[in-house]
């Protein structure tokens, strides 16, 4: 099928090309190499010149993953947008989730924002400013076809698991399961397929992409899909309001002019009209 693409067409054809990959062990330097001014269009002011710095978890497909060597997905492509406007190219930095969400990564001046697929929290709002959301998420139940679980319900006495520090993890525990903590979704998928857990529980996108592959879906299915009301994020420095307009700014234009919707069916899938909608986010 033939798809009309909106003004911004360059930036998904090349939307990674340009996403460089950092491995961070300790905090970036704040000198600019004499590369250029750290102030970009609307007076945002940047930790390194020339580029806007994104704090992300990998990987964490479809938000984002490295895929032929290149760091791709619905999140990378949204804040490329964000650098488009800003006159600069994306940089992406990849550190343990728990770096960011408490904004330690953005006081510390190692990124500009942070673009992981997280959920809009009234305790994480103590730490760092949230974007207007971007999309509405639910969790689900993956299982072992084997395992005897059809729904929720069925995960007591389960061996459970979640990847650690996300909302997956505190709705388990928040219902009364004790699950095993997993560092990345990866980790998660591979303690399912080697029968370290019965089931998990993670955010539906992120089981949609690993069922099309033949032998997840062989394997596992959905057994229930909750709707817990999450909306993502991104997040900037508290008090960040140049940049966090900026973020605003490109994901209303780009539900207006049709490159959220086409970026939303390359990496999620259909596209379901209320995902463009800004509502209040979630508490």
């Amino acid at each position: 099928m033939k798809t009309t693409f909106g003004r911004r067409t360059r930036i998904l054809a090349a939307t990674t090309a340009t996403a460089g990959l950092v491995l961070v062990a300790g905090c970036s330097s704040d000198d600019d190499g004499g590369s250029g001014s750290k102030t970009a269009a609307g007076g945002v002011e940047l930790v390194e010149a020339g580029q806007l710095t994104t704090c992300t978890h990998l990987p964490y497909p479809p938000f984002q993953s490295e895929i032929d060597g290149k760091v791709q997905g619905f999140d990378v492509s949204l804040i490329d947008l964000v650098a488009e406007d800003l006159g600069v190219q994306q940089d992406i930095v990849d550190q343990p989730f728990e770096n960011f969400k408490t904004g330690g990564s953005l006081n510390a001046g190692q990124c500009d924002l942070a673009a992981a697929g997280m959920t809009i929290t009234e305790e994480r709002k103590k730490n760092v400013d949230f974007s207007d959301p971007y999309f509405d998420a639910t969790q689900a139940v993956l299982a072992d076809k084997d395992s005897g679980v059809a729904s929720f319900a069925d995960l007591k006495g389960k061996k459970v698991g979640a990847q650690a520090q996300t909302t997956g993890e505190d709705y388990a525990k928040s219902k009364g399961l004790d699950p095993v903590s997993f560092e990345s979704s990866d980790a998660v998928l591979n303690g399912l397929r080697t029968g370290q857990v019965d089931a998990v529980v993670i955010d539906y996108p992120v089981v949609q992409g690993w069922l099309k592959d033949k032998a997840n879906a062989d394997a596992f299915e959905v057994a229930e899909q909750i709707n817990t009301g999450e909306q993502y994020g991104f997040t900037v420095k508290k008090g960040n309001a140049k940049l966090l307009a900026a973020i605003n700014k490109a994901l209303a234009d780009a539900r207006a002019d049709g490159t959220y919707k086409e970026i939303y069916e390359k990496w999620i899938g259909p596209y379901d009209e209320a995902a463009a909608s800004p509502s209040a986010s979630a508490s």
